[in-house]
C-alpha cells in the first residue's frame, strides 16, 4: 500500500488539512436556536414560513392589521427598522411587512433575559420570529457587535424599539442611546415605523390579546453616513428617529 510520502514523491503533491466541525454540531437544537448567529436550518425555515402564513391570517381577521407605507421599506441592502413599543404584537405585526421570501432575513432584537429565559419561549422566538437575542444590561456592546455584524451582511433587516422596554399607557419613551451607536459612522439607513392600536389589543400584563385593530405606519429610510461617529452625533440620531417616529404617531388616525 503506498504511503502518502509515495504519492508525494510520484508528482502529487499533497498539503495539510484539518477538518473543522460546525461550531453548533455538538449542540442539540435548542442550543443552537439560543444562539446567534444561527446556522441554517432547513425544518426551521419551513416551520417558520408556515407559522407566518397563520401568523397574518390571525392579524388581518382578528386584529385587522392594517399596513400603510410598505412601499417605503428598502428592497434592497441591509438597514434597521426603528419603531415603537408597546406590546409583544409590535414584532408580530412589523414581521407582517415584509414578503415570506424575505421573511428569514428579517431579525427582531428581542431581550435575552425574557424571550430567551426557557425552553418554550427560545423555541418560539428563534423558531416563529426569527429573534435576535439582545442582552440589554449585560454584554450590551456585544449585542450591539452582533448587530453590527448582521448588517454588514447584505439584505438583512434588523428590528429594534429604542425605548428598551414595553410602554405601560402606549405613549412614546424617550429612545436609548444603543440604535445612535448602531448607525454613526455607518452606511446602513434607518426606517422609522409607528404601531398604532397594538398596545390596546395586548397591553403589557394581560394574557390573551383584545380583538383590537392594529395599524403599522411606514416611514421613508433615513441616513446619517454624511455625520461624524461622534457623541454628539449619536445623540442627534436618537433626536431624529424619535421625532420620526412621534410624527407618524400624529399623522396616523384610525378607521
Amino acid at each position: 500500500m503506498a504511503s502518502p510520502e509515495d504519492h508525494g514523491s510520484a508528482g502529487t503533491s499533497t498539503e495539510e488539512w484539518e477538518y473543522r466541525p460546525s461550531p453548533g454540531l455538538d449542540q442539540n437544537l435548542l442550543q443552537r436556536l439560543g444562539s446567534f448567529p444561527r446556522e441554517p436550518e432547513p425544518l426551521v425555515y419551513a416551520l417558520r414560513s408556515a407559522g407566518a402564513l397563520l401568523l397574518r391570517a390571525w392579524l388581518r381577521i382578528y386584529h385587522r392589521l392594517e399596513i400603510v407605507g410598505r412601499e417605503n421599506l428598502p428592497a434592497e441592502g441591509s438597514f434597521v427598522l426603528v419603531a415603537n413599543h408597546s406590546s409583544h404584537l409590535d414584532a408580530l405585526s412589523l414581521v407582517s411587512a415584509f414578503s415570506l421570501a424575505r421573511l428569514h432575513r428579517v431579525f427582531p432584537a428581542a431581550a435575552a433575559d425574557y424571550f430567551f429565559s426557557n425552553m418554550a419561549k427560545t423555541a418560539f422566538s428563534a423558531v416563529f420570529i426569527n429573534a435576535l437575542p439582545f442582552h440589554r444590561e449585560v454584554n450590551a456592546e456585544q449585542s450591539l457587535s452582533v448587530c453590527s455584524t448582521l448588517l454588514e451582511n447584505p439584505g438583512n433587516v434588523l428590528m429594534i424599539f429604542p425605548e428598551g422596554t414595553r410602554s405601560t399607557n402606549g405613549e412614546l419613551n424617550r429612545f436609548r442611546s444603543g440604535v445612535g451607536r448602531l448607525l454613526a459612522g455607518t452606511d446602513f439607513s434607518a426606517v422609522p415605523c409607528h404601531l398604532l392600536g397594538a398596545s390596546a389589543a395586548w397591553p403589557k400584563g394581560r394574557t390573551i390579546p383584545m380583538p383590537k385593530k392594529v395599524r403599522v405606519t411606514i416611514g421613508t429610510p433615513r441616513s446619517y453616513k454624511s455625520l461624524p461617529d461622534t457623541r454628539e452625533t449619536v445623540h442627534e440620531i436618537c433626536r431624529d428617529l424619535e421625532e420620526a417616529v412621534r410624527l407618524l404617531a400624529d399623522d396616523c388616525h384610525p378607521r
